[in-house]
């Protein structure tokens, strides 16, 4: 099998941040810029097709690394992943290991005021256990996602109308096609952390945005599981705001979500 990495960044130098974020892999790299062009470079004797593009958005990114991707296996990443020399073979063992899989998540390190996930243990991934997953953990089969027409939103996440939820959206989209998706619990990198590029505080937006997203993610259900997230994460999100506020902001999201 062949791997990919496929990396979403804007306005970096390829050669440096191929080697802050040690690449050891073929790799697409799509750079939000001011131009676009296509070129192939060399990079520590592995194939790195560079792809710089004037659209913005990280679901644009990640669509354009996908399209222009040639490996069997392909991981997400992120411009503030450091990658572990071995990242490459613990990506292929595991679709090896787990020949039905089309989908494979697996660890990163990352600040715990960052940290929505943790496998520790291996598990198929289900409709009750798929929304916390970041891009950057996630290893696909290209060619399942690409024949079941399966791509990131360009609503959702940095640079687009709506905060994030883009990764949810995609796992959901995998989980209605019917592929099978695991867990594994190898570390692959870590992240440098830096500021969030969209989360602001728990803002209307926030609220609002968070109703959009459920109605795409749950539909006819998106008030009911809107207002068990807001009891649930009271205690945080709910110190400046009311629930019947915050409530009010994601259903007018909910309505917007059903007009898109």
């Amino acid at each position: 099998m062949k791997f990919q990495l496929l990396i979403s960044s804007v306005e970096q130098n390829t050669s440096d941040l191929l080697k802050t974020m040690k690449v050891s892999s073929d790799a697409v790299l799509v750079n939000q810029c001011e131009s676009d062009s296509l070129a192939c470079e060399s990079f520590d004797g592995h194939r790195i097709t560079v792809v710089s593009q004037s659209k913005r958005g990280v679901g644009e990114s990640r669509n354009t690394a996908m399209l222009n991707a040639t490996g069997d296996i392909c991981l997400f990443s992120d411009e503030d992943i450091v990658y572990f020399d071995d990242y490459e073979k613990k990506v292929l063992d595991a679709f090896k290991k787990h020949e039905d899989a089309s989908v494979i998540t697996f660890n990163v390190e990352v600040d715990e005021r960052r940290r929505t996930y943790w496998n520790s243990d291996v598990h198929e991934i289900k409709w009750n256990n798929y929304g916390r997953y970041p891009a950057y953990s996630i290893a696909v089969k290209r060619d399942d996602i690409i024949n079941n027409g399966i791509f990131y939103s360009t609503l959702f996440g940095g640079g687009a109308k709506y905060s994030n939820g883009e990764d949810s959206l995609f796992l959901h989209d995998c989980l209605k096609k019917g592929l099978k998706m695991y867990s594994e619990t190898d570390i692959l990198g870590k992240e440098t952390y830096r500021e969030s590029t969209w989360f602001k505080g728990y803002t209307d937006k926030f609220f609002f945005d968070r109703g959009v997203l459920y109605h795409f993610l749950y539909g006819k259900m998106a008030v009911l599981f809107g207002a068990r997230f807001l009891l649930k994460n009271k205690n945080t999100m709910l110190r400046e705001k009311s629930f019947f506020n915050a409530f009010s902001l994601l259903r007018a999201g909910v309505r917007e979500g059903k007009t898109l």
